[in-house]
């Protein structure tokens, strides 16, 4: 790997990645399958999209195509400084669109539709899984409060 590369990453990232990809390193031969490439930007609080990782190649199988650390430290690299990944901040934005109450709640089934539609959209199972997992109860009206789903998903704790 150039100088360069290692350049681009902090000392603490450099630790982090290490980290992250000893855990990914299933075999212990210094190797992650390309497979997880999505997995391991996101274990490292990365949130690229999936079609953004389709352009480092990943395996469509497990087993068809290994890396090392350092082909994956440009990968962080570029995820990193993609502006395009979305933030907590850009998220509340969107949903208050839906907020019709201005009060932070929205509709549960409008919340179903977003995730099953836009952007890239999941499937049902996921949706179902997203919802069970991260959105607080519905009230009377069929509407939920999505500040906590966002920190939820954006990883934020909801209490200081």
């Amino acid at each position: 790997m150039a100088a360069k590369d290692k350049g681009e990453v902090s000392a603490r990232d450099l630790d982090r990645i290490k980290f992250a990809f000893d855990i990914f390193d299933f075999d212990g031969k210094g190797q992650v399958d390309t497979f997880y490439i999505g997995d391991l930007m996101r274990a490292l609080n990365l949130n690229p999209t999936n079609k953004y990782l389709e352009k480092f190649e990943p395996a469509a199988q497990k087993g068809q195509k290994m890396m090392k650390m350092d082909e994956f430290i440009p990968m962080f690299s570029s995820v990193k400084k993609d502006k395009d990944q979305g933030s907590y901040e850009d998220f509340v934005e969107v949903l208050k669109l839906y907020d019709k109450q201005e009060n932070g709640t929205m509709m549960v089934q409008e919340l179903e539709y977003i995730l099953k539609s836009l952007g890239e959209p999941l499937e049902k199972a996921d949706v179902e899984e997203v919802l069970k997992e991260l959105v607080p109860p519905e009230d009377d009206e069929g509407c939920v409060e999505f500040d906590p789903f966002l920190r939820k998903l954006c990883g934020i704790k909801i209490f200081p």
